[in-house]
């Protein structure tokens, strides 16, 4: 699916495409529209950014594990992983990544923190997003500043801050 993106800086529109997969048969998952909304609202805050295609694959515990072993050397499910497109020398796709959102996890984590699903959902398609943009957590000061970033974003969603014990 993809959606205009109004550009002041540029004054033109930009399309948002996201490339919804399912490996799993889940009510639950978000919708192709909500994950273009997700998507949009953190791309508006890159608008010299010229990667607009992003692919978000939904899986099973077991592609998570593996994915996340093969890829991290972490041999355990983990909510979101972010792949960055490295294209081949002279190949210039506009192709951001893809995102792995393991639904078991999101749907634990949702419930262990007494938020809805769909929130969380939200949190977790930022957070990727912002770390195929580049933005990391590894030290304190890169943490505080990414997630400062991702409570802003989600606030434009209209999702309460998720670092919150309020929540």
């Amino acid at each position: 699916m993809s959606v205009p993106l109004n550009d002041a800086t540029m004054g033109d529109a930009k399309e948002v495409i996201v490339d919804r997969q399912a490996a799993i048969n889940e009510p639950q998952l978000p919708s192709l529209a909500q994950l273009t909304h997700w998507v949009g609202c953190v791309f508006a805050h890159h608008p010299d950014d010229q990667r607009l295609e992003v692919t978000i694959r939904f899986v099973d515990e077991r592609e998570s594990q593996t994915l996340n072993r093969d890829y991290r050397g972490k041999d355990s499910t983990t909510n979101v992983l972010s792949f960055p497109f490295e294209g081949p020398p002279g190949v210039d796709l506009p192709l951001l990544g893809d995102l792995v959102i393991c639904h078991a996890v999101v749907a634990k984590e949702a419930s262990e923190q007494s938020k809805p699903i769909e929130h969380h959902y939200a949190h977790m398609v930022v957070h990727g997003i912002l770390h195929l943009m580049g933005y990391d957590h590894i030290d304190d000061e890169e943490a505080e500043e990414m997630e400062q970033f991702e409570r802003e974003l989600l606030a434009e969603l209209n999702i309460p801050d998720p670092y919150s014990d309020d929540v």
